[in-house]
């Protein structure tokens, strides 16, 4: 069987006062038609990146709902997740070419995890299967009876054709596709119902729940931050296309002119992302021996409250990505009022539209540019962060995301309708009649 992650519970009303109450009452609404559906959503792993985060909320707001929802995981050794790691490179444009040794790996490591599947999936009305390590599984797997949506969290616009001819005739299979920006929608997409809507972050999580002040303070020295000194950070994966190295340059830049500025770059460290490791052995050795420059990870207790803390008292938030699917830390950072300097990549000009949120860049000197600009003129910093935070409210908070899903999921169920077994008359889910 395949494991299942325990996602705890949610409220959708907790997010009354939030987030807009029209997606909240359009929300109840469409719930009542899909109560009871089975859902289950399929990725890689449960922590580390933005997929993960998304899941451990929008899973049991689901079941908040009334529909019946899982969140399950594929298994997969190093091997696999080293081939998976070049094909989500690949998928974005990287150089390179998947042998046949590549192939067999994969595809080996789908069989078993296809078999896992049949033993506990044989009732499921929807699966959303995300990204590239399992996405085959539509193709393989026998259950047919289940309306497959392959959710795609990468920019794909450009594929290498390597990687994207082996894995897209496995992708006919699927009754959808999701992809966060219409760009990203690659050439001969063998997916013909093709929907698209961002991401989102959840304004209710440890991450993003408000933190008081001197709270805030006391975490950041606790774990090396120095309070009286100012303080750039740059939140992700160790990863080459989110460009560590190139903010530790546009840092050397700007040090100079604000001697004692710090910088954090603040990353996981996951199962399914083994080059992570070799980024982030490549930045401890371009960063050591500055004292101002800290480099902490998940594996030195840096977690969600920290995270917090640090994108809240930032006077500045660096995301500068070469490529992007979304970039969350972005919307997460200016929901907490941080202006943010970002890379003209993926979904991020779409959280930083003109004057809002922050400003756009393309290169380490036009980053070390704005970062010095938005340092000395701190009130149009504060300015920007606040007019984003009303943007993201609008845009990119989890109740949005939630009403993307369950426009799709309705949209599915009126082009193949569910068993009526499955369907729960929301007047008796309320009421709490025996049995419901």
């Amino acid at each position: 069987m395949l494991d299942v992650v325990d996602v705890g519970k949610r409220s959708l009303a907790a997010y009354r006062g939030v987030a807009p109450d029209a997606q909240l009452d359009e929300l109840l609404h469409l719930a009542d038609r899909l109560r009871g559906a089975r859902c289950m959503h399929l990725n890689a792993t449960s922590y580390g990146g933005g997929v993960s985060e998304i899941l451990r909320t929008l899973v049991p707001l689901y079941n908040d709902l009334g529909l019946n929802a899982d969140w399950k995981l594929i298994h997969g050794d190093e091997t696999f997740f080293q081939v998976t790691k070049r094909i989500h490179n690949g998928l974005q444009g990287a150089p390179g070419e998947l042998t046949e040794s590549d192939k067999a790996i994969y595809l080996a490591n789908a069989q078993l995890n296809a078999s896992r599947l049949i033993s506990d999936s044989e009732d499921y009305d929807f699966i959303f299967v995300h990204d590239p390590q399992p996405a085959v599984l539509a193709a393989i797997s026998p259950l047919r009876d289940a309306r497959w949506i392959w959710r795609c969290h990468i920019d794909t616009s450009h594929p290498n054709p390597s990687f994207w001819e082996f894995l897209s005739p496995y992708l006919g299979a699927y009754d959808a596709a999701v992809f966060t920006l219409q760009d990203f929608i690659p050439p001969e997409l063998p997916i013909h119902d093709v929907h698209v809507y961002p991401p989102a972050i959840d304004p209710l999580s440890p991450k993003n729940y408000p933190l008081p002040v001197e709270l805030a303070r006391h975490v950041l020295e606790w774990i090396g931050i120095r309070m009286h000194r100012p303080l750039v950070t740059q939140v992700g994966r160790f990863d080459r296309w989110k460009d560590p190295l190139g903010v530790v340059h546009a840092y050397q830049r700007v040090r100079p002119h604000i001697p004692d500025l710090q910088l954090a770059l603040v990353g996981s460290l996951a199962l399914d992302d083994p080059e992570g490791w070799e980024v982030y052995e490549e930045v401890r050795a371009a960063t050591a021996g500055d004292p101002l420059i800290h480099v902490l990870t998940n594996l030195v207790g840096v977690g969600n409250i920290e995270v917090n803390a640090l994108q809240a008292l930032s006077n500045v938030v660096v995301q500068k990505s070469l490529r992007e699917g979304f970039g969350l830390v972005v919307s997460e950072a200016v929901w907490k009022g941080t202006p943010v300097i970002g890379g003209r990549v993926g979904g991020i000009p779409l959280q930083l539209p003109e004057d809002t949120g922050g400003v756009l860049v393309d290169t380490v000197e036009e980053c070390a540019e704005a970062l010095l600009h938005l340092l000395r003129q701190p009130e149009e910093a504060q300015l920007l962060g606040a007019r984003g935070r009303e943007h993201v409210r609008e845009h990119f908070l989890m109740p949005r995301l939630l009403l993307d899903h369950l426009r799709l999921l309705n949209h599915l169920a009126t082009a193949r309708p569910l068993p009526p077994r499955d369907i729960i008359p929301a007047s008796l889910a309320q009421v709490g009649l025996p049995g419901v």
